[in-house]
């Protein structure tokens, strides 16, 4: 079965900007909440381009950190790397592994925390488009 359309999916329906990166630090793939986020940046014009050259010095170096902690152990995963308490978010980068454990990318996952604002299930007939 190929998994791909449903991760595909998964991330793309994801409220929160999921940026994704090779080991080179090319971003290879946002999802549309990231595209919205980075569009004063060039949203999906940011595509091919080093992440590196949206973050400043000390962020870079934090990045390249955060790469060699992840390639020293196939359990270095996830790196809290930064607390936003404007938008009330958490980031992470998470390592992305292939089958075998070796490292082939990462991403920054942003986490709200705010308390959701979206309509409550409630059951089919009560339910409108949920926003």
């Amino acid at each position: 079965m190929d998994l791909f359309p449903y991760l595909k999916s998964l991330v793309d329906m994801d409220k929160c900007a999921v940026v994704i990166c090779s080991l080179e630090h090319e971003i290879i793939y946002m999802n549309p909440a990231a595209a919205r986020r980075y569009a004063n940046r060039g949203g999906k014009e940011l595509l091919g381009k080093s992440l590196l050259e949206c973050h400043n010095a000390d962020s870079c170096e934090k990045i390249h950190k955060v790469i060699q902690w992840f390639q020293m152990s196939t359990e270095h995963n996830i790196m809290y790397t930064y607390r936003n308490e404007q938008e009330n978010k958490d980031v992470y980068m998470v390592a992305l592994r292939e089958e075998k454990g070796n490292l082939i990318g990462y991403y920054e996952k942003h986490e709200y925390r705010n308390v959701e604002t979206g309509q409550l299930y409630k059951g089919v007939e009560e339910v409108s488009a949920y926003e």
